[in-house]
């Protein structure tokens, strides 16, 4: 353990000169070293603890809604899978760094941009699926896919697309993301083991935690807002407030759009549209809590809650929209004609043989 804290350590160190570096070199909004820690040792250290909560209670929660039978079922038939996997990897990471590009971000800020962008999907889209009429085991399995093979695409993903800044190719923290990893991993298998050894507490577990997880989440930001004070505009300046704004939305559209393009029905293309568009937003806190320190990270740690209000506002407008048109023009899945003859065709089956 010491070690691995004297890696984490070095890490940060040795990413504070190279953001002193960039800064220093390409912006003239101040360096990033200028920075001081506004968090005392002491709300430092409850803020780390109280978030590594937070995610360790979101991801035992996400597990216990996961079935091991359904999960084999999308094994077997991964074209939906395959296709939320590379919208999540491929359109979320390419729409942050465009966004950094397009808005001249500094190097900070273009790091904690990248890794919101780079992040699996969230368990709030298995929320927002549902509202939409989708696929719900199509939904799980593909945040469970996406969080398990984060593994090795986040750390890789960042590296490629951190080459695109000059002199910020060192400055990913790839030890404490890996440690994030981890750490949401392991809660998400227990999660899964106490749904499938012991199914009765599932439902139990979901709750508390979703309590625990909003009481937390209200303590962080009471404590942050003490803390911060008035370095809280450096999170709501307009080109951070454009990328929180922009995100979700192209995320939401993109990923619809390549369900179309491949084909897929219905309930498929809403729930890939909320897989894309809705990012771990847990995991992404704690990476920036775990893998940068107060001094280099300053309120931009802030940036996920922010995002987050955001990734929800608009898919509650694309769930209002959704429900206004199922009320003045019902879709065909409402008939049950329609909706026998469109399960035939997705089984398989010739809709001339469906009686």
């Amino acid at each position: 353990m010491h070690s691995l804290n004297w890696a984490v350590r070095t890490e940060s160190t040795l990413l504070l000169g190279t953001m002193e570096h960039w800064e220093n070199g390409t912006s003239g909004n101040g360096t990033i070293g200028d920075f001081q820690s506004p968090f005392s040792p002491v709300i430092d250290k409850a803020i780390n603890g109280i978030t590594i909560i937070i995610l360790f209670i979101t991801m035992v929660s996400l597990g216990c809604t996961m079935e091991i039978e359904k999960i084999k079922r999308h094994i077997i038939r991964p074209s939906g899978v395959g296709i939320a996997v590379v919208a999540q990897f491929g359109i979320m990471p390419l729409t942050a760094f465009c966004l950094a590009k397009l808005l001249h971000l500094r190097a900070i800020e273009a790091i904690t941009v990248l890794i919101c962008g780079c992040c699996p999907g969230g368990n709030l889209s298995n929320i927002f699926a549902l509202a939409l009429k989708g696929d719900m085991n199509l939904s799980i399995v593909m945040t469970t896919c996406s969080t398990v093979l984060a593994l090795g695409a986040m750390p890789l993903l960042l590296y490629l697309y951190s080459q695109g800044f000059s002199g910020l190719e060192h400055a990913v923290p790839f030890t404490g993301i890996f440690i994030a990893l981890i750490m949401t991993l392991v809660p998400c298998a227990v999660g899964i083991a106490i749904n499938h050894w012991a199914p009765r507490y599932s439902q139990i577990i979901t709750k508390v935690g979703l309590s625990i997880l909003l009481i937390a989440t209200v303590a962080v930001g009471v404590m942050c807002g003490i803390s911060l004070g008035a370095t809280v505009w450096i999170v709501l300046s307009p080109q951070i407030m454009a990328v929180a704004v922009l995100m979700p939305f192209i995320g939401y559209l993109l990923g619809y759009t390549m369900s179309v393009i491949f084909k897929q029905n219905g309930p498929c293309r809403r729930t890939i549209a909320m897989e894309t568009g809705c990012q771990n937003i847990q995991l992404c806190s704690a990476i920036l809590k775990v893998a940068f320190p107060p001094e280099v990270i300053g309120p931009l740690f802030l940036f996920p809650l922010i995002y987050i209000v955001f990734q929800g506002a608009e898919a509650l407008f694309l769930i209002f929209v959704f429900r206004m048109y199922q009320r003045f023009k019902p879709s065909t899945e409402d008939d049950p004609v329609k909706k026998a003859e469109y399960m035939a065709v997705d089984n398989g089956v010739e809709v001339g043989k469906v009686s």
